[in-house]
């Protein structure tokens, strides 16, 4: 399975980037770990690679009074290890952490993860593959091999960094190719739509995640299931954030991966506050958890398997989390 052939664009600057990425044929290229891996399957052939290495301006990671700046570009290894994320973003830290193998996170960046493309077994195939079974909705063909019956793709989303700062109430800063930068919420960077997933406009990028000054009380978090230890990408992934006061939830935000075509924040758990974090909370989330997640037949793992696993997770969290556990 050999690479199309393409042309490297190196830009420097952040509006060069985006000019670049604006015209026909261009596609974005960070740490390429799981880009490279779909055009070696014959899923895309771009023209143009605009590599986003050399864009300086993406390598800021600071904490200031108002949070956290954390750039597309900084990888998955410095994240992990950063000090300035140890209290106010510790899921961020773990989630980080958790992404397939060491050689992995060195070259994985923040940016190319919570911008990766959406995971179905039917679609992360080689091009014969695909081809011999039939393609699928997603690309070159009109059938969701999922769910026959319907007219979208189902594909999962199954980065982990993203369910880690939604739960962290983070925001994503994008710039467009005429200069102008926008703000939005990170759940809104993401569309119910496993063909279509990101709300990008061609030539935006993601240049940076903001993520607010916490209360001190704020404890967060981020576990997932995989079929092997290193490697996979999650079958399902939970993050949480919370806060006690006098034994008591006072904020709990969760949100997950894996099991949807977007990253999903539960709805729901602002009714849970004021309540002990004991069994009776857990299950009450876990109900939550089983009544949100929407996971398919996307991965060789069953869906019900996934859902239950996530609610499995989500209790784990919380007793870890309440616990004070690191």
């Amino acid at each position: 399975m050999r690479l199309p052939e393409f042309t490297l664009l190196r830009p420097q600057a952040l509006a060069e980037a985006a000019r670049l990425a604006a015209e026909p044929g261009a596609q974005l290229l960070a740490g390429g770990t799981d880009l490279l891996a779909n055009l070696r399957r014959g899923i895309g052939a771009p023209r143009r690679l605009v590599q986003l290495e050399g864009v300086a301006s993406l390598q800021v990671l600071e904490r200031t009074a108002s949070g956290v700046r954390i750039g597309a570009g900084v990888t998955l290894a410095r994240l992990a290890q950063a000090p300035e994320l140890a209290e106010a973003c510790a899921a961020a830290r773990e989630a980080a952490a958790s992404v397939a193998a060491p050689a992995h996170r060195a070259a994985a960046t923040l940016g190319g993860n919570l911008c990766q493309d959406t995971r179905c077994v039917y679609y992360n195939q080689s091009e014969a593959w695909r081809r011999s079974n039939g393609y699928c909705l997603k690309l070159s063909g009109d059938i969701c091999h999922v769910a026959p019956q319907g007219r979208i793709c189902r594909a999962a989303y199954s980065g982990d960094l993203a369910p880690a700062l939604i739960a962290l109430d983070a925001e994503v800063e994008i710039a467009g190719a005429a200069g102008a930068v926008r703000s939005l919420p990170l759940a809104d960077l993401y569309k119910d739509d496993g063909a279509s997933p990101l709300a990008l406009e061609r030539g935006e990028i993601v240049a940076s995640v903001r993520v607010p000054a916490s209360a001190p009380a704020v404890r967060s978090g981020y576990a997932k299931l995989r079929a092997r230890g290193a490697i996979d990408f999650p079958l399902a992934g939970v993050a949480m954030a919370l806060a006690l006061e006098a034994g008591r939830i006072a904020r709990l935000r969760v949100a997950l991966t894996g099991t949807n075509s977007r990253p999903l924040l539960l709805q729901g758990t602002d009714e849970l506050r004021g309540r002990a974090p004991d069994g009776a909370l857990a299950e009450a989330i876990a109900r939550l958890v089983r009544k949100q997640a929407g996971p398919m037949r996307t991965t060789v793992a069953a869906a019900d398997y996934r859902r239950q696993a996530a609610a499995a997770l989500a209790g784990r969290l919380l007793a870890r989390l309440a616990g004070g556990g690191a």
